[in-house]
């Protein structure tokens, strides 16, 4: 059986394009993830889906400067 580093030793020999689609299919074959550690991710997916939801919950960029107290 193939090993790890050989395939690496192999691949990096490859030019840059190659290596390049390579990475691509390698990130396309995983699934997506999201990382529950990181809130903040978190936090922009569940709010992302509450604006397709009801849009009406947006700002606007004015709308938010005033809201944070600054004026643009």
């Amino acid at each position: 059986m193939v090993t790890l580093a050989e395939i690496e030793t192999l691949v990096f020999k490859l030019p840059e394009s190659e290596r390049a689609k390579l990475a691509s299919d390698l990130l396309d074959s995983l699934p997506g993830v999201a990382f529950e550690e990181d809130e903040g991710l978190s936090e922009a997916i569940r709010r992302s889906g509450e604006m397709e939801r009801d849009p009406s919950v947006c700002l606007t960029h004015e709308e938010f400067l005033k809201a944070v107290g600054r004026r643009e």
